[in-house]
């Protein structure tokens, strides 16, 4: 673990005339007891295939190789490759790709490599494209084991909020539905080079087998849920008839026969009575 020493990495930057992009959202981990929680949490063994999006110099993927069969790690800045084919050369088990992780079709990327392997993806995330990778990895519909990532710690709690709660919305119902989202660690700003104005969480997304709801068409149930958030402090029943033109009548008939208020709001809705809605409610 040597690359996770503050001396190291700051020894490193300097050594190549490295400058941080901030375009990019980069910051490099510095906390050795904060990166072991990222590989015990992450569960990895020598029989699992590990994509790292955004591995820096290589401080976490050090430890990756040494737990996982083969590690591909995908980096947008070409001034990072050197560097990390230097700091990772004494491993085999190791690719090095540069190129827009988003800009992939990651379902063919995994699939071209995993080889029948697990497939589990970690990495220290830039904040202001996490949503984005998430909903990424998600909608390729790749066959995942896991995904342990560092976010913005505003992020991990909408991810992991309940009906009811400020945070909760139509992102946290999204990953629900593929994922049991669960907040490992509280990171703050003093682990990285350069400081991030905000705190970070360590989240780990465990996919599950089968969604936790049976719906017939996740496809709108999804725009459902997308629509009753637009406009958070509408009802649900205003929220769905001007967004998605669903005739209101039907969707208060609906409410009726659920035993659920008129007035009632996407936030206060559990994934399960946003799936049952979607059935009862006419297509459109």
């Amino acid at each position: 673990m040597k690359l996770i020493h503050p001396q190291e990495t700051v020894r490193i930057i300097q050594e190549n005339e490295f400058h941080f992009q901030k375009r990019f959202g980069q910051n490099f981990l510095i906390d050795e007891n904060i990166l072991k929680k990222i590989i015990d949490c992450s569960h990895i063994t020598n029989e699992d295939f590990v994509l790292e999006i955004g591995p820096g110099i290589g401080t976490l993927t050090e430890s990756l190789c040494n737990a996982a069969s083969f590690v591909s790690c995908v980096e947008i800045d070409s001034k990072l490759i050197p560097i990390l084919q230097n700091t990772l050369k004494d491993y085999s088990n190791v690719e090095i790709i540069q190129h827009d992780f988003l800009k992939l079709n990651i379902r063919e990327f995994i699939n071209n490599r995993s080889s029948g392997r697990p497939v589990k993806v970690v990495a220290n995330l830039p904040y202001y494209i996490t949503t984005p990778i998430i909903m990424s990895l998600l909608e390729s519909k790749v066959k995942l084991t896991s995904v342990t990532i560092m976010v913005q710690q505003e992020v991990a709690q909408r991810i992991c909020a309940l009906p009811g709660s400020k945070d909760y919305g139509s992102l946290s119902l999204f990953i629900q539905y593929y994922t049991s989202p669960k907040i490992i660690a509280s990171v703050p700003p003093t682990c990285f080079i350069p400081r991030p104005a905000v705190s970070s969480s360590i989240l780990y997304l465990d996919f599950l087998t089968n969604p936790p709801v049976d719906v017939k068409n996740p496809d709108k149930l999804f725009s459902i849920i997308r629509a009753s958030f637009s406009q958070r402090r509408k009802t649900l029943a205003n929220a769905l008839s001007a967004n998605l033109r669903i005739p209101k009548n039907d969707i208060l008939t609906t409410l009726q026969g659920l035993s659920l208020q008129k007035e009632i709001r996407g936030e206060d809705l559990s994934l399960y009575e946003f799936a049952v809605i979607s059935d009862r409610l006419p297509d459109f």
